[in-house]
């Protein structure tokens, strides 16, 4: 049981590692593709990926289970990202930033709702979520004016309840007993069938030509592999071995991975609130964590 906490851990650390350079290379790649391409196109590639690691098709699946996989496909993969980017067109990047990073506290509330065998919600991951929201404040805003703007900031928090949900569609999913790779192969997929309706209402083409960019390449093989096939399913993986709620809080550690790979990659600065930002955000997860461990005997 250690052993497959410290891996869920691990799992958890890893993806968000992943995710939070994520932001440099989406970013790269909006010169020459446009965001439902970009999202469409990192799927495919995670999807053959997968199937690549594991061909095996998955069976003895009934209706409900289908209908489930379905939910955490539209809710984790295309409605998040949907309403992400929608959000990102009416509203600042910081409050989206700020908004998607709350996410944790609409798990935990889902959670404790729908999960009769996660641990009851204590006064430590509500102190931590505070700490850790302050964090990403002063991250996000780093000085700059904060400005609401309530169409985008609902759609960021939109945003924020997709992924709650999706955590729970996985936390269920779970239960199935699905080696991971299947799993995540099959919400890939409902996910890209989701994603079908958009491209009329988008400007979405094929555009062989710019695959010959090595650039676009590089970064649409990162975002394929390494921050959709291979995240998604260590992500899936913490989910199980830690619950939901351990492992949702790692979501704080995205801002600052964020912070930090665009002062190695993009040359930007680091300010003393954005440094006092990153240690607030850390000290909130450390105090979320520390007595939500090992509160419930037998918690996975």
């Amino acid at each position: 049981m250690k052993n497959q906490n410290m891996a869920g851990h691990l799992a958890a650390m890893l993806t968000v590692l992943l995710w939070g350079t994520t932001f440099i290379s989406t970013k790269i790649l909006l010169a020459g593709f446009s965001p439902l391409e970009i999202l469409f196109f990192r799927f495919v590639l995670g999807a053959a990926a997968l199937t690549v690691v594991c061909p095996r098709p998955m069976k003895g699946t009934t209706l409900r289970q289908e209908l489930t996989f379905l939910a955490a496909g539209l809710s984790g993969v295309s409605l998040y990202y949907l309403f992400e980017n929608m959000a990102l067109t009416y509203t600042l990047a910081s409050n989206v930033g700020v908004v998607v990073s709350a996410a944790p506290f609409f798990t935990a509330i889902l959670a404790n709702i729908f999960l009769k065998d996660e641990e009851r919600l204590k006064g430590n991951f509500f102190v931590g979520f505070v700490v850790a929201m302050a964090g990403v404040s002063l991250i996000s805003f780093n000085g700059a004016k904060m400005q609401l703007n309530p169409l985008g900031d609902l759609l960021a928090a939109g945003a924020a309840l997709l992924w709650a949900c999706y955590s729970i569609f996985i936390r269920k999913i779970n239960t199935y007993g699905y080696p991971t790779v299947q799993v995540t192969r099959r919400i890939f997929i409902y996910g890209l069938l989701g994603m079908l309706p958009m491209i009329p209402f988008s400007e979405f083409r094929l555009g062989l030509e710019r695959f010959e960019d090595p650039v676009y390449v590089f970064n649409l093989l990162f975002l394929g592999l390494g921050a959709s096939a291979m995240c998604f399913a260590t992500w899936n993986f913490a989910t199980k071995a830690l619950g939901v709620l351990k492992s949702s809080v790692y979501i704080y550690l995205v801002p600052v991975v964020t912070m930090v790979t665009s002062v190695l990659v993009l040359q930007e600065k680091i300010t003393a609130m954005a440094a006092s930002g990153a240690a607030l955000t850390l000290s909130g997860l450390i105090i979320s964590e520390m007595r939500s461990g090992g509160e419930k005997k037998g918690a996975p």
